[in-house]
Parts: C-alpha cells; sequence; structure tokens
C-alpha cells in the first residue's frame, strides 16, 4: 500500500513530538519506508525532524539519510559529532552509499569519521571508493558482491558464497576470479545446485560477462546496463582484476541526474543547483545563459536597424517579426532537443554524415513548406500588400529550413569534439536562429519592395 503525506498526518506527528511520546512517534514511523520518512521530515521543522530521526533504528536511519536531500543531509550532518555519524549511520550503510554521503562531508570531518568506524574492513572499502572520480564507474561501484575463484569445488563455493552474502542484500551474478582476482566470468546457481559438489568451478562458469573500467564514464555505464538489460555489473581495474559491482538502483540515480542536468542546460541553466540552494548559487547559475540572450537582442537590434528604411517604407513588415523569430527558435530548438535526446540514450546511428544531412534536409524542407504556405494564404486574403506575402512566405520556408539544419547539426559537430551537446540548445539555439531570422526575413523584404 503506497503512502500518501497529508494534513492530518503532519498535525497528528507534531501533538506525539510536542507530547514527547516516544513510543507512539516509534510505532507510527514503524512499517513506513525510508523515503516515506524523508518525505515526512521534509515536511517537518528541523527540530521536529530531529525528534523523529532519532527515533530510528541504525539500519533505517542510513536508509533515510540517504533519501534525504543533499543540502539538508549535508547541513544536518555537519551538526553531529563524527562518532555518532561512523557508529548510527556509516556502518550499517552498502559502501557506495557510505562513500557518497563522506564525500559530501568537510575533509577534516571525513577523515574523522573514517577512524571512528570499528570495521578497518568497511573503512578501508569506503576509503578506496573516495579516490574515485565520483562521476565515474568507480565512483558508484559498491564493494560489496559474491566472487568464488574458479579453483574452488562447487562444495567449497557453496560455503563461501554463504559468508560472503552476509554482507550483500541482493545476490545478482556470482562473479568468478582467478589467484589474482582477475575477472573470468559468472557463475550460474543453477550449475552450481546440478553440478557434484567435486566439481570444479573453472569447468562450469560462463566466460561471457560484461564490465566495465573503473574510469569508465558513468552515463556509458547506464547506457551499457540499459542495451544488455542487466541489473548489475562487474567494475574492474586497468589489469582485469575486480574491484566492485554497480546495481540497477546506482543507474537509476545517475540516469535521473542526468536529465535533471540536461533539463537545465536545455532550460538555460548552468551547474547542479537545487530549489534550495541560496540566491546567489540560484542567480549565478542563470547567468552565462542570459547573457547569450542579452548579446542576441542587441545583435537583433542593430538588424533592425540597419534595415529601418524597409521598415518605414512598409510598417506592416515588423508585424511579422515576432512571427519569424518565434518559429526559427522553435524548430532550432525542437530539432536540437531530438537529437541531444538520440545521443543521450546512446543510439548509433549508422548512416554517413552526407545521410544525416540529406535527412534533415528533406524534414526542413517539408516542414518550412508547410507552414511558409499557411502564412502565404493568411497574407493573400488578409494583406493589402502582395510584396509582404511574398516576402514574408520566403523568409519563413527559408529561415525554418536553416534553423532545422543547424538545430540538428550544431548537437552532432559538438558530440564529435567531444562536448556536452546539451549546450547547443536552449537560448544558444533560439539566440543564434533569432538573428538568423530577422536577417533574411528584412534582406528579403527590402529586396520585395525595390522590385514590386
Amino acid at each position: 500500500m503506497n503512502f500518501e503525506l497529508t494534513r492530518e498526518f503532519i498535525d497528528n506527528l507534531r501533538m506525539l513530538i510536542e507530547a514527547n511520546d516516544e513510543r507512539q512517534v516509534t510505532e507510527l514511523l514503524q512499517e513506513l519506508h525510508a523515503a516515506d520518512i524523508a518525505e515526512i521530515m521534509d515536511a517537518l521543522s528541523m527540530e521536529e525532524a530531529k525528534y523523529v530521526y532519532l527515533m530510528l533504528d541504525g539500519e533505517k536511519a542510513s536508509d533515510v539519510l540517504i533519501e534525504i536531500p543533499e543540502d539538508d543531509r549535508k547541513r544536518f550532518l555537519n551538526a553531529l559529532p563524527p562518532e555518532y555519524i561512523a557508529r548510527q549511520f556509516i556502518e550499517f550503510m552498502d559502501s557506495d552509499d557510505a562513500a557518497d554521503i563522506l564525500g559530501e562531508l568537510d575533509e577534516d570531518v571525513k577523515k574523522s569519521v573514517l577512524n571512528e568506524i570499528g570495521d578497518v574492513e568497511i573503512a578501508g572499502d569506503i576509503a578506496d571508493l573516495l579516490e574515485y572520480e565520483e562521476d565515474t564507474a568507480g565512483g558508484i561501484m559498491a564493494k560489496e558482491l559474491v566472487a568464488v575463484n574458479e579453483n574452488w569445488t562447487v562444495a567449497t563455493c557453496l560455503k563461501e558464497i554463504g559468508r560472503q552474502s552476509e554482507d550483500v542484500d541482493d545476490i545478482y551474478y556470482v562473479y568468478v576470479v582467478d589467484d589474482d582476482n582477475k575477472l573470468k566470468g559468472v557463475l550460474s546457481l543453477k550449475k552450481l545446485i546440478l553440478n557434484s559438489t567435486n566439481t570444479q568451478i573453472k569447468h562450469i562458469y560462463n566466460p561471457d560477462v560484461k564490465w566495465v573500467n573503473t574510469d569508465t564514464p558513468q552515463e556509458e555505464v547506464a547506457q551499457m546496463m540499459e542495451k544488455y538489460d542487466l541489473v548489475a555489473i562487474p567494475v574492474v581495474d586497468d589489469i582485469g582484476r575486480l574491484k566492485g559491482r554497480i546495481t540497477f538502483d546506482d543507474v537509476m540515480d545517475v540516469m535521473r541526474e542526468e536529465a535533471e542536468r540536461d533539463y537545465n542546460m536545455v532550460s538555460g541553466i548552468t551547474g547542479d543547483i537545487e530549489v534550495g540552494d541560496k540566491v546567489w548559487p540560484l542567480t549565478r547559475a542563470r547567468v552565462p545563459w542570459l547573457m547569450v540572450g542579452l548579446f542576441g537582442g542587441i545583435m537583433g537590434s542593430r538588424v533592425i536597424g540597419a534595415h529601418e528604411e524597409a521598415l518605414s517604407h512598409l510598417p506592416a513588415t515588423a508585424f511579422f517579426i515576432p512571427l519569424i523569430a518565434a518559429m526559427a527558435g522553435n524548430i532550432g530548438v525542437q530539432s536540437s532537443s531530438i537529437v541531444v535526446q538520440t545521443l543521450a540514450s546512446g543510439v548509433r546511428d549508422f548512416a554517413t554524415p552526407w545521410q544525416k544531412l540529406l535527412k534533415q534536409l528533406a524534414v526542413a524542407f517539408l516542414t518550412g513548406g508547410i507552414f511558409a504556405s499557411l502564412i502565404f494564404a493568411y497574407n493573400f486574403f488578409f494583406s493589402d500588400s502582395m510584396s509582404l506575402t511574398y516576402a514574408v512566405s520566403l523568409s519563413l520556408f527559408i529561415v525554418m529550413t536553416l534553423a532545422s539544419v543547424f538545430g540538428s547539426l550544431i548537437p552532432l559537430a559538438l558530440h564529435r569534439l567531444k562536448i556536452d551537446p546539451a549546450v547547443a540548445t536552449g537560448p544558444f539555439i533560439t539566440t543564434m536562429n533569432d538573428i538568423l531570422g530577422l536577417t533574411i526575413y528584412l534582406f528579403i523584404s527590402q529586396m520585395f519592395m525595390n522590385l514590386m
């Protein structure tokens, strides 16, 4: 049954907190998922949220901590002593989650927490993960996994799986390694059960295994797991030694973060920001692309000023400037968004560059022709000037065609140059097409005015 946070629930919980009824608060939260508790804490004041949090046992508290928004979590943890963080949260977490949490803390606090962790092996695993870049496979992998040696027998393997599984929440694959801990393949539980207890693992494991390197970008990891429909993937170092595994829930987090980042880029917002950030970070994230828009507006005004004569002779020309600019910007963003989405999903297009260009030209011609015909029909019946009718229709056709082609080719070019194609969308494409559209429209309008 899904939990739904209501005003009545919050009011009741606040009454229990005010009455210091620990038993009732504990019973109220006992059956709830960690994400639901994090949602409840977000609706409470800081003091009320702390009260609720201290009612949770270590394992539930660690799960809730992961669900709390990053900025709130950082402020919350910085107010707690290192030994409390280590013994109440970190020791109950998987290594990848623990590394993510510690990575948000100040360097001195991070070292203090690591020193307070009772299990040296756990502390070592977390310290190792902190060495990797956060946007790589090493940065999102977990150390907890089940691995067996290829020289073991089935009997030995079964005992080891039982021992190792105590630290692993879900066993998706059993990995096979050699004496140097190099990844050799995966072991099917079905084969493990069906074969004799004296059978060596090297005779029954499957060597066909998909893997990623510790420095593989997290976006490539997500694409690979989606392509091959994997629930987990092993991570190896440069010489093939097994270092950890990445599960589908880690990849879901990556995909969500990438979607949020790409949406911000399309909207003209740079950096990793949250709605709860302070005023200056929110402002700073908007300024760069708004500067592009300001520059485009200035250039657009210069283009209009250069064709002042045409506008003074035929003032009705100015009526269609917003139309030309809007259609150019819209079709440019549409085209670039489709390309960016395709590139982000990892879809491979094996067409040659010329084939891509011809395809985009065909789409652009058809789209431009449809809307040019519509505006021609409108002006033919409602405008007194045939020169304006021809100028608007021809300009709209040319502008939409070029905007569509540029909107498709610029992200492809940036992708080829190893630049994030998301930067080509939003304000950049819109501003460029506005200037280009105005230049073409006013030039053609003046040309028709001189001819007719």
